[in-house]
């Protein structure tokens, strides 16, 4: 079996990402890429990606530097897979980071290469007749509870209204993101304080603090401390994601698990966040930190590290069912991230959108990533 094809396709949905109303939901994101990889045995992978979609195709689409063995460094990643085997994905992996190494490493090539890599475990899976989290190595789970993840509204009141309706469609887990928190510091209090008397002592309830809000290592602290009589479960993005040093002064200083990780990539990366950042939590983002093939490295070190791994996954039901791979195949998996947003890039990107029953989502069962990507949605939305 030989890769025929490597595409990236630009879509954008109607407007642009706003919360303007405050109380109102997200409609998710604008623009997403996906990936879709052909190959001449008729077998098709795809993935999400959420970036700058039309950057991370120049990456895909950009034509071969050099013709001479060995001289990878500023190729276009289709050309460096053309005619390759797809079911080599540790090889191809290194294959297309080397071949990016002088224009890539982090941000947008990491990117898309982590949406082929995801691309290619879906050839995989489907080549083999077995779900991703099988050819990880296991499968620990069938379901993983899900935690709504949305925004933080600008009243308590709404706060509370908004958790109800949560727990009203079946969650036992919420997490407010940024939006107005870290603005005031006294209102932070009370949107918290809010949250948890609507969720009651059962419910989780994680906080997104958003690393958009400039922070030291001191006032993140002071941060914490003024919402860890609300017991959440963890707070996450204090601060920049390069920020180290201060993620490991946070960690130590609090009784609260600091998660980190959305915004990480590659094994090295996640080597830093555990041995110098100090992390309760990694919340690798599968279409940003490599893919599957990096995914499972991070997974066995966290457990030699007795860490947390949460994934990241708010862009659409591609990305939540890879997800659900990763979290089936983690010996300890506390929780899976939904996205609340009903935008079509969200929500209509699978023929069969994915379901919550009980708090739960269940782990996809069919072959690759068990989902059946909706062209048409693709077709309606493409731009690029």
């Amino acid at each position: 079996m030989k890769i025929t094809g490597v595409e990236l396709a630009v879509l954008k949905s109607e407007g642009l990402y706003n919360n303007s109303a405050g109380s109102e939901e997200p409609e998710g994101p604008t623009y997403l890429g996906i990936v879709k990889v052909t190959t001449d045995a008729g077998i098709t992978g795809y993935s999400d990606m959420e970036t700058c979609a039309s950057v991370a195709k120049a990456c895909v689409d950009a034509p071969r530097w050099s013709q001479e063995e060995g001289m990878e460094c500023f190729d276009g990643l289709a050309t460096l897979l053309i005619g390759e085997n797809p079911l080599e994905v540790e090889r191809l992996w290194y294959r297309m980071y080397r071949g990016s190494i002088y224009y890539g490493r982090r941000g947008v090539a990491i990117q898309a290469i982590s949406a082929i890599d995801i691309a290619l475990w879906d050839i995989c899976g489907k080549f083999y007749r077995q779900p991703i989290h099988i050819l990880l190595g296991g499968k620990w789970r069938s379901k993983v509870r899900a935690y709504a993840s949305t925004l933080f509204r600008p009243t308590p009141e709404a706060m509370q209204e908004a958790a109800q309706r949560y727990l009203d469609e079946g969650f036992t887990a919420v997490k407010f993101g940024w939006g107005v928190f870290g603005k005031d510091a006294s209102r932070d209090v009370k949107l918290v304080e809010a949250a948890r008397e609507a969720l009651g002592g059962k419910n989780d309830l994680l906080v997104d603090t958003g690393w958009f809000v400039e922070r030291t290592p001191k006032e993140a602290i002071r941060t914490v401390k003024s919402i860890e009589q609300f017991q959440p479960f963890l707070v996450e993005e204090l601060l920049h994601p390069e920020d180290y040093a201060g993620y490991r002064k946070v960690a130590d200083a609090v009784d609260t698990r600091i998660a980190c990780g959305e915004q990480e990539a590659t094994e090295w990366g996640f080597q830093r966040l555990i041995e110098e950042g100090g992390v309760d939590v990694l919340q690798p983002d599968l279409t940003r930190c490599g893919g599957f093939t990096v995914a499972r490295k991070i997974v066995h070190m966290a457990e030699r590290a007795n860490r947390l791994v949460i994934p990241h996954s708010w862009s659409s039901d591609l990305l939540t069912a890879a997800s659900l791979h990763l979290c089936a195949f983690l010996r300890r998996a506390e929780f899976v991230e939904f996205s609340t947003s009903q935008g079509p890039l969200s929500r209509a990107l699978a023929k069969e959108p994915l379901r919550m029953m009980d708090g739960y989502l269940a782990v996809p069962e069919g072959p690759g990533l068990g989902i059946e990507v909706n062209d048409a949605i693709i077709d309606q939305y493409r731009i690029a």
